[in-house]
């Protein structure tokens, strides 16, 4: 359901959901964890975060028609709003979640969950589900199509739930997403891996 990452290759991430928009650029010396840096930018409350991301892949289940990942998600870094009473805060900032997937080639299901601290500035838990189904089987280098849905959940936001119908297309080491949530904002995802 999506390009593989592997030892000695790097990874742009771009996406841009519900009202967070980011980059992330990583390196995966290994298949078990990548580096790299993280910049990201909530609109409504005008605020930023940049900083050192890892991933860590904890346990990796293969069977003959399917594969199961959970991954441990850490950043830290700062904060920065103008927001309001913030007044060009700036602050030590760390995010730390969980990431679990599950799919065979036909079928996907993935749960995500972060929780956000920026000291004064404030902090916040997001959680998102996502299922998808595969309309046809490709080969190895086709293009492969998903249909998915995506649920989200973040308490105390403007915007607690929202669900995203969206198409995910990928070929090679590259994956593209697009979709609409419920609230009528874009998602538009990428990932290129090189």
């Amino acid at each position: 359901s999506r390009p593989i990452s592997y030892p000695g290759g790097w990874t742009i991430i771009h996406k841009n959901e519900l009202q967070l928009h980011s980059i992330n650029v990583h390196y995966s010396p290994s298949h078990k964890y990548s580096l790299g840096y993280i910049s990201e930018y909530l609109d409504k409350e005008n605020y930023f975060f940049n900083g050192i991301k890892s991933n860590y892949l904890l346990k990796r289940n293969n069977t003959k028609n399917s594969q199961a990942n959970i991954y441990l998600k850490n950043s830290i870094g700062t904060s920065y709003s103008n927001y309001k009473e913030f007044n060009e805060k700036l602050q030590f900032s760390f995010t730390s979640g969980i990431a679990l997937d599950w799919e065979t080639r036909r079928y996907f299901a993935m749960y995500e969950n972060r929780y956000s601290d920026s000291g004064e500035i404030g902090h916040f838990f997001h959680q998102k589900f996502k299922i998808g189904i595969a309309p046809y089987l490709g080969n190895y280098g086709d293009l492969h199509t998903w249909a998915m849905i995506q649920f989200d959940h973040t308490p105390g936001s403007n915007y607690i739930y929202s669900v995203t119908p969206m198409l995910r297309f990928f070929k090679g080491t590259t994956l593209f997403e697009i979709g609409m949530n419920t609230k009528f904002q874009p998602l538009i995802n990428l990932t290129i891996r090189f």
